[in-house]
């Protein structure tokens, strides 16, 4: 099983990457550019399409269930980082942010951040009414 641990200590001091803004019309673009940065971080091919699947999700989540609109920043500390943030309404991270049983799918889809979960090595959430911050993390090899 991924390791998923919330108290993951993220250095400030990091080699900024990519600097975003998402909306639903730039989510194409964006991941050819993750996709870009992964390669060049030196991920194998399969390590940068798990990457951009977990990254892909906390997109389509930050514009689908966040206000239509989010931040995406990675960067790179010996392990690739991502965060995407948003200024929706929030949820109760502790339902999701330890490993899990694949989830029912719900009309309002479900399953994000549990793709999320599987795809990356370490998955944080910080998730209140003013908005939601998911970082995921995979390790350079």
């Amino acid at each position: 099983m991924v390791g998923h641990r919330r108290d993951h200590p993220f250095p400030s001091d990091t080699r900024l990457l990519l600097d975003t803004k998402l909306t639903a019309g730039q989510l194409p673009a964006v991941r050819q550019q993750v996709a870009a940065v992964a390669r060049r971080c030196g991920l194998t091919p399969e390590r940068v399409s798990d990457w951009v699947t977990a990254v892909n999700e906390l997109m389509t989540n930050a514009v689908c269930h966040g206000g239509d609109a989010g931040q995406l920043r990675v960067w790179e500390t010996g392990r690739l980082i991502c965060e995407v943030r948003d200024n929706g309404p929030g949820f109760s991270a502790a339902d999701y942010a330890s490993p899990r049983n694949r989830p029912t799918l719900s009309a309002a889809g479900g399953m994000g951040l549990w793709i999320a979960q599987q795809m990356a090595d370490d998955l944080q959430i910080d998730s209140s009414a003013a908005g939601t911050a998911v970082r995921i993390s995979m390790t350079l090899r």
